[in-house]
């Protein structure tokens, strides 16, 4: 939950708020559940040695190994996302690496809802790490169940 409220309590450069998230994030009220995402996932001995891109970070956040629940989210189709940056990066490069995913994971994605993922990006990253995000995702998986 921290992340997730990390732009409301810290300045950033493109900064979002809960009203923002539950209105992307929720085109159904039937439609409410997430997978929660994190990256890095490292242990504290290893994160010194790491020189963070927003490549990887990127990379990371939309990898299953790193969703906060025992569920894969390619088994169903990402109806919505938002992935939330932390630490001192370009806006320019969050968005090309963003629309790169989207376009990687289209056969994943629901089609009805065009630009489904909606990113935002805080300037002060978590503690003990240069940069992080959090990527929370609405999957049809969940209700598929």
């Amino acid at each position: 939950m921290s992340e997730v409220t990390c732009c409301l309590r810290f300045a950033g450069q493109l900064n979002s708020d809960l009203r923002k998230l539950a209105v992307n994030l929720i085109p159904f009220p039937r439609l409410h559940f997430f997978m929660v995402g994190f990256a890095p996932l490292t242990s504290r001995g290893s994160q010194q040695y790491r020189a963070l891109k927003v490549p990887e970070l990127t990379q990371q956040m939309w990898d299953a190994k790193n969703m906060m629940c025992a569920a894969d989210p390619r088994h169903g189709r990402y109806v919505t996302a938002s992935a939330m940056f932390r630490g001192k990066m370009s806006i320019k490069e969050v968005d090309e690496q963003m629309i790169n995913m989207q376009n990687k994971n289209s056969s994943y994605s629901v089609e009805w809802i065009p630009n489904n993922v909606k990113s935002s990006v805080c300037d002060i990253p978590p503690r003990g790490l240069s940069m992080a995000s959090t990527f929370v995702l609405r999957s049809s998986h969940g209700a598929a169940q």
